[in-house]
């Protein structure tokens, strides 16, 4: 570990000579490395620009034939000398555009139980950055779209199938042909490759990390998702993305459904709208599928994570329930959060992302002695926008404190018992969680909250809802939200969860409610790496449906819950004490 960080304070130029080439002055012979970096040496726009399709061993439209998969090939003019490359790899439903869809209806009652287009060249912002120091970069059209062949699944195993592929080819281990059916060989790289991309360009690389496929030492998922489940449900209730209310896995699939066969897949679209079950919302096969968290000892690669803390999209869950299983199978990993929504770093603090990204790769895929994997894991921007660096994430100092709620509206860490004590609000969909905490009163909310604090607080981590409650109605939405409540009285959304009470027990089971008994429905809330300022106050409130999130069922339904028996647990910095001393 010494060794390893005293290579960070050296300015050597390290010079690796990967063939048997005669050196060159131009281009040069191989990639140049500076402070553990690769340094831009190649011409960026004299390159070798190839359009492949890969063989994929799965035939997901059923058409007799395995599946192709659409490749572009982006590497420096040097690798027709003899020079082998690594490769960044990017794989997407998106190069070829979308359709126009329609979104589910979410202005409905709640379930209640019975007993292919031309294509223009791909690019990418990173693509002149990356080839300019001697990474070659490979673009790949998901399953069923743009010029690939198979059906979209929305994150289904053939999708990790055809992305897996890619890594397979450049590694030798499948086949792949050119336009005119002649074989395609990816001689010209070392077969060290990194997947990365936003969003489900991220998902991709999270899915195919989970195989274990030999060739891919790591991958920079950024906004990405490790649970579909969790992007499209929460806890049994069905949900949206931020932004997209009433899209789901069959949407999604027809939006990214651009191959030219516009009949092909049709079945196999029609079976995800099934399978999906936007009645229960309860956790099931078809979700397994899609639940990436379940082969995380399966991963090789490192992995680079990088979430907005705001991003209502990719909910921070994803990176969150990924980092943690990484770190619980000893995977070498490093995490940037930041103040952004569903957003790439790059536009966000671009010198800096740029050198973390270079090193990352520099190491991984070329081998650089630079240290970078025993340095701090987590790098998180502030709410003042500044940065900093901490040894991991969640903070390893953050502690589980209770807190309850009083009949005074107050929120303290002191328990209450004795006879139930019980306040109702009224569900009311058509109010938004912004609109319900900017309210001073509203029976449809409760609300419960802190003194000023006297200090900053930090919460790292995932919060926790304990209600005992019940209904009026067999069925209900129910929404916990924290909320930053400044001296002026106007409410900032910290973060906020979902659950559906029929789901109490475990997501992948509905059971009924019966009206006016009271039960123990327990949830999380997303999780937050956030810092309540001195004078500021802690909230907690609890509402039905939220108009942005959950279905929309029509208003009236009533819940009520038992004071003396519903607690918030909050991840705090300092734990119990630290709450204690600052409030």
């Amino acid at each position: 570990m010494k060794s390893a960080r005293l290579s960070l304070l050296l300015a050597v130029v390290l010079v690796l000579p990967l063939t048997s080439v005669a050196a060159q002055a131009d281009p040069p012979q191989g990639p140049v490395f500076s402070g553990g970096a690769a340094q831009p040496v190649f011409d960026p726009a004299d390159v070798v620009r190839e359009s492949l399709w890969v063989r994929a061993p799965v035939d997901s439209d059923h058409d007799g034939a395995d599946d192709e998969v659409h490749v572009e090939v982006v590497r420096p003019r040097a690798t027709e000398q003899g020079l082998r490359v690594p490769v960044v790899y990017q794989a997407s439903p998106y190069y070829a555009g979308g359709n126009e869809i329609t979104n589910h209806d979410v202005d409905v009652e709640l379930y209640v139980p019975e007993r292919g287009r031309p294509m223009p060249q791909i690019s990418w912002r990173y693509e002149e950055y990356l080839v300019s120091r001697g990474f070659a970069v490979v673009y790949a059209e998901s399953l069923g779209s743009g010029a690939s062949t198979g059906c979209p699944t929305t994150g289904g195993e053939n999708e990790t199938i055809g992305a897996r592929s890619v890594v397979d080819w450049l590694n030798g281990r499948a086949a792949a042909r050119d336009e005119s059916g002649a074989p395609a060989v990816a001689d010209w790289t070392t077969g060290k490759t990194a997947m990365m991309g936003v969003s489900y360009n991220g998902t991709l690389p999270n899915a195919v990390a989970t195989t274990g496929v030999e060739g891919l030492e790591t991958i920079v998922p950024i906004a990405a998702i490790s649970s579909w489940y969790d992007y499209y449900r929460e806890d049994g209730a069905v949900v949206a993305p931020g932004g997209y209310q009433g899209e789901d896995a069959d949407v999604l699939a027809e939006y990214v459904y651009t191959r030219a066969d516009r009949e092909i897949c049709r079945p196999v679209i029609e079976g995800l709208a099934a399978e999906q079950d936007r009645v229960t919302g309860d956790y099931s096969a078809f979700w397994d599928e899609r639940n990436y968290l379940n082969d995380v000892g399966d991963v090789r690669a490192s992995v680079l994570a990088v979430h907005g803390l705001n991003d209502w999209n990719v909910t921070t869950s994803q990176v969150a329930k990924w980092y943690e299983a990484l770190r619980a199978h000893g995977v070498e990993r490093k995490i940037w959060l930041h103040q952004a929504g569903h957003a790439d770093p790059y536009s966000l603090r671009r010198d800096a992302w740029l050198v973390t990204l270079n090193r990352w790769f520099s190491h991984y895929l070329y081998g650089v002695p630079n240290g970078i994997q025993y340095e701090p894991k987590a790098t998180i921007q502030r709410e003042d926008m500044s940065w900093t660096d901490e040894w991991d994430w969640p903070a390893p100092a953050a502690r589980d404190a209770t807190v309850h709620p009083g009949t005074g509206g107050e929120l303290d860490l002191r328990g209450h018992h004795g006879r139930p004590r019980i306040e109702r609000l009224t569900d009311d969909a058509t109010k938004t969680i912004e609109q319900l905490a900017g309210q001073p009163d509203s029976p449809h909310r409760l609300s419960y909250t802190t003194d000023a604090a006297r200090r900053p607080v930090r919460l790292s981590g995932t919060p926790v809802v304990d209600l005992a409650i019940s209904f009026d109605r067999p069925a209900a939405n129910v929404t916990g939200v924290l909320v930053d409540r400044a001296p002026d009285g106007t409410a900032h959304i910290i973060t906020r969860g979902w659950t559906d009470p029929q789901n109490r027990r475990h997501p992948a089971r509905t059971l009924p409610i019966r009206p006016g008994v009271p039960y123990r429905v327990s949830f999380e809330l997303q999780p937050k790496d956030y810092v309540l300022p001195a004078g500021h106050r802690l909230e907690f409130m609890l509402a039905s449906s939220d108009h942005d999130f959950t279905l929309r069922p029509p208003p009236g339904t009533e819940l009520a819950i038992d004071l003396t028996r519903t607690s918030v647990t909050l991840p705090v910095v300092g734990g119990k004490a630290g709450l204690r001393n600052a409030f």
